[in-house]
């Protein structure tokens, strides 16, 4: 809940008071009385305080220390906010916290919802908001923009600096934009930039198709266009390897980069330098760039507030899917990085590196780890695959199939509306009860199988079993295999392109 101060400046209180009456929620300062709003649990809708939201007892009272938006279900209002923090850093000397847990407060749940298809979509809803509560990786600050670079930050006008936090914000980065639009003023992936799909079937690997369009130049002149005005020069690292699928696509974003002559294009196929565990030879892809990255430089401020240095440009890492390959190559990037800011501070000297230091490297190193990790668990919703090989779950699986469908849910990619038809209409191979019955029939086909043709020897009529058992059972696996992108077809709000 944010507020403007005497001097012109807003600010965020940094805990609230939930007050739960019958009627509304009420959330207000708990340093102050008359900062805040109510929602009306009947409806949702949210209204300012008046003299009895804060006069009368409510029949409960807890503190949490943010409210993140609201999001509609077919039967119900629900509102987001924080019931606890951890603070894990600053920026520009201000604090910055994870959220550690979220909880939604529903309102107008006693509407009927008229038949049995829209019960369970909103219970279906309903587990997404679960998923939701429980997103990690999620950063804020009450008393700073943490969504800029402190470059972009530095050139800021007073009067931009004076104006609500939202309101300086990068919307590109501001997670919770598309839920908190309601309530405001009270009212890497790092993927090749081409229009491509891999549509998720049950194959190990599926395929990934380059879309010949005729628009493809011009969005991948937009997305460069874009990227050099906010950033300035561009190098173009493309990771992916050089046969197979990867090897097409990887060919075709080549040619579309011959076409941006102010673009630096490099080719670096990652898996072939640095499979089995060669990462010390990611080396060969910086001396390729080390001139121009070196050129591009850093942010350099002094204590008076004086910019001494600006960054230049930056380089984007593309792969597909891959976060490993983009962490690693960035983290490697970064260090070179800081190894040359410390070394103009004086910290260290032209031929040393931060890897002198083993306790601060340590940090360093864990720093990307964990990033690898969050940026894989909201794009996935599993770790980063070199860390979590061995700590596959059944719930994991689970959290997989949901936060797709949770994320599209919360940043607007879908809307729930009441009129529209449901997104979860049950048909055929559409049906996710399907799958484990289809699983367990090959399983009992190929036992089976495998039984009668152990006493196949027999006799004639054991080997006529052991034949339609096993042309039952590859019978089915055909038909599971070709309808593998329906049966794959998870997350679904969005369906399949």
């Amino acid at each position: 809940m944010e507020i403007q101060s005497h001097s012109g400046h807003f600010k965020l209180w940094r805990e609230l008071e939930l007050h739960e009456f019958q009627q509304k929620f009420v959330i207000k300062a708990a340093e102050s009385t008359d900062q805040g709003f109510a929602i009306r649990r009947s409806d949702g809708t949210v209204e300012p305080l008046s003299g009895d939201d804060v006069s009368t007892n409510s029949r409960k009272v807890s503190t949490i220390y943010g409210v993140v938006g609201t999001i509609r279900s077919l039967a119900a209002t629900h509102v987001l906010v924080i019931t606890s923090r951890k603070e894990v850093g600053s920026y520009v000397g201000f604090p910055v916290f994870r959220v550690m847990s979220m909880k939604f407060l529903s309102c107008n749940e006693a509407l009927r919802l008229p038949n049995h298809q829209e019960k369970r979509d909103e219970a279906y809803f309903r587990t997404l908001l679960r998923v939701i509560e429980s997103t990690p990786g999620l950063y804020y600050s009450y008393e700073t923009d943490i969504t800029l670079s402190l470059q972009r930050r530095f050139k800021l006008t007073e009067g931009r600096m004076s104006k609500p936090i939202w309101k300086q914000a990068d919307p590109r980065f501001v997670w919770n934009r598309n839920i908190l639009e309601e309530l405001i003023e009270n009212k890497i992936r790092g993927s090749i930039p081409l229009i491509w799909e891999q549509i998720v079937d049950l194959s190990y690997k599926p395929r990934l198709n380059v879309i010949d369009h005729d628009q493809t130049s011009k969005v991948v002149e937009r997305h460069f266009r874009d990227i050099t005005q906010r950033y300035g020069e561009m190098i173009a690292v493309d990771l992916t390897d050089k046969h197979g699928d990867e090897g097409q696509l990887s060919a075709a974003f080549a040619a579309e980069m011959q076409k941006l002559p102010n673009v630096r294009y490099v080719s670096f196929d990652f898996h072939h330098y640095c499979g089995k565990s060669n990462l010390e030879n990611i080396q060969v892809l910086y001396d390729q760039v080390s001139e121009d990255f070196e050129k591009q430089g850093y942010f350099l401020v002094d204590a008076e507030g004086k910019i001494l240095l600006e960054q230049k440009g930056v380089i984007r890492s593309n792969c597909i899917d891959c976060l490993d390959r983009t962490n690693v190559t960035q983290s490697y990037q970064a260090q070179k990085s800081l190894n040359a800011q410390l070394q103009r501070l004086g910290v260290l000297s032209s031929e040393e590196g931060i890897s002198i230091f083993s306790e601060d490297f340590e940090i360093f190193r864990t720093l990307w780890v964990e990033q690898g990790d969050e940026l894989s668990l909201e794009y996935s919703g599993t770790h980063a695959l070199k860390r979590d090989l061995v700590r596959f779950e059944y719930a994991h699986l689970m959290t997989f199939m949901l936060f797709q469908d949770a994320i599209d849910l919360v940043s607007g990619h879908y809307t729930v509306n009441i009129n529209n038809p449901s997104p979860f209409q049950q048909n055929g191979f559409e049906s996710f009860s399907y799958l484990p019955v289809a699983s367990a029939l090959i399983i009992g086909g190929l036992t089976a199988t495998s039984v009668s043709l152990n006493q196949a020897g027999r006799n004639a009529q054991t080997i006529v079993s052991s034949i339609i058992c096993a042309g039952v059972t590859a019978g089915m696996m055909a038909l599971i295999k070709t309808n593998g992108r329906q049966i794959c077809s998870r997350p679904r709000l969005c369906g399949l392109l």
